[in-house]
């Protein structure tokens, strides 16, 4: 694999599990006990702790990868004979 091809997957992978950690523990100002702040929706979010999620997906992110990464160098699934039969 390439740095550039490296670089893609992580990058696609880090979205797709950054998608899936994003609700994780989000609490609305609705059901916080210091009510609603004027101006905004209910919905909105109290405390989103942005920066941890991004330090777990992060986290998930690299496992991830790693096992990627050597799925391709090992050729455990040879992705271009798959493609050139199809």
């Amino acid at each position: 694999m390439s740095i550039v091809g490296g670089i893609v997957i992580f990058v696609v992978v880090w979205l797709l599990v950054l998608f899936m950690v994003l609700p994780w523990g989000v609490r609305t100002q609705d059901e916080s006990d210091e009510g609603v702040e004027p101006g905004t929706v209910e919905s909105a979010p109290v405390d989103p702790r942005i920066w941890t999620k991004f330090a777990i997906t992060t986290g998930i992110t690299v496992c991830l990868f790693v096992i990627i990464s050597v799925i391709i160098e090992l050729e455990l699934i040879d992705l271009r004979a798959f493609f050139q039969n199809t």
